[in-house]
């Protein structure tokens, strides 16, 4: 049973109650289960793996920016394997073109007809590992998968497996060999996560786990597609009221009307949307049954850094978008 069709039950009038089995798998022991296997592999990054859980909730997809060595692709390898979704990994390179992720169609002159070869982005996971390592034209071919979960080619659209994630990793800008995501596609992240360089106490445990040979362990898949469409629907119950999603309107319509000497343009209403989804899974997966303004808070700068366009007068200054966002949170009246 596909996703679609699962959802579909659960949501009919007549199959309400089978949300009740909630109850007996206990979503807060499920969510627990997966932190536990996910924390076998990756030491500390609880943001991280909130991050993951939320996309999934949400139907999002996330970016990841660090330095190189930190587990950024071992940890979306890790989560991939807990969810027991499919998932394949692509590599982003300058000379990478848009048929090697979408797929293309191939002439057969014994059939006189052309047939389809898909690519690797039909998939429910994807890792698209080093996004800003290749040119605008590949990363602008994922718009279309990302936004309406189908991929065209030739004069055909095919329909994507659900969930569909793109889980993308990059280095930080000033690295070298790297390019700027065009604005249309990183506005189609929900999160953008900052990872840093883990403490002296957790750097000493990813020594420890590399020479006990942990990390070579096989990861236990603790959730299933019927797992994943309840967990969707369910965090979907999660109260929230009306002046939640006012409060969530003002701080994004506050990212417009900032001085205009730093902030070029501000974030867009799938901002909006994506801020009140967010602040409702977090909710959720803390075990809260109502959203408040402090989960708004917690997710505003995943939601909203990577959607301000800095002008040049902020970056001379070294002003950051985080900065800007803090004192929105701070001016924004809260309910």
């Amino acid at each position: 049973m596909t996703l679609e069709k699962i959802l579909a039950t659960i949501s009919g009038k007549k199959n309400k109650n089978l949300l009740t089995m909630l109850d007996k798998i206990s979503s807060r022991a499920l969510i627990k289960k997966v932190k536990e296997e996910f924390h076998k592999k990756i030491i500390g990054q609880e943001s991280l793996l909130s991050g993951f859980l939320i996309s999934l909730l949400c139907r999002g997809h996330l970016l990841l920016e660090g330095v190189p060595g930190i587990a950024k692709t071992l940890a979306i390898k890790t989560f991939a394997e807990i969810t027991g979704l499919d998932f394949k990994r692509i590599q982003f390179t300058p000379d990478l073109l848009p048929a090697d992720i979408l797929g293309t169609e191939i002439y057969n002159p014994k059939k006189g007809m052309f047939s389809t070869k898909k690519g690797p982005l039909f998939t429910n996971i994807v890792l698209a590992d080093e996004i800003n390592r290749a040119p605008s034209k590949v990363q602008s071919a994922l718009l279309e998968a990302m936004q309406e979960k189908q991929i065209t080619i030739g004069e055909k659209s095919h329909p994507l497996k659900l969930p569909f994630m793109v889980l993308a990793t990059q280095n930080p800008i000033e690295q070298e060999g790297t390019y700027t995501l065009p604005e249309a596609q990183i506005d189609r992240f929900i999160f953008k996560i900052k990872i840093n360089y883990p403490d002296k106490n957790e750097e000493l445990a990813i020594i420890d786990k590399n020479l006990s040979g942990e990390l070579e362990k096989k990861t236990e898949t603790i959730l299933k597609l019927e797992d994943i469409a309840f967990l969707t629907e369910a965090f979907k119950t999660t109260h929230l009221e009306n002046k939640i999603i006012d409060y969530v309107v003002n701080i994004v319509r506050a990212t417009r009307e900032q001085e205009k000497a730093l902030i070029n343009f501000g974030a867009s209403p799938r901002a909006s949307i994506f801020l009140t989804q967010a602040a409702r899974a977090h909710a959720f997966l803390q075990g809260k049954d109502y959203v408040t303004p402090d989960d708004v808070k917690e997710m505003a700068h995943l939601v909203l850094r990577h959607r301000l366009v800095m002008s040049y007068e902020a970056e001379a200054e070294n002003i950051s978008p985080e900065e800007i966002i803090d004192e929105l949170l701070l001016k924004v009246k809260v309910p």
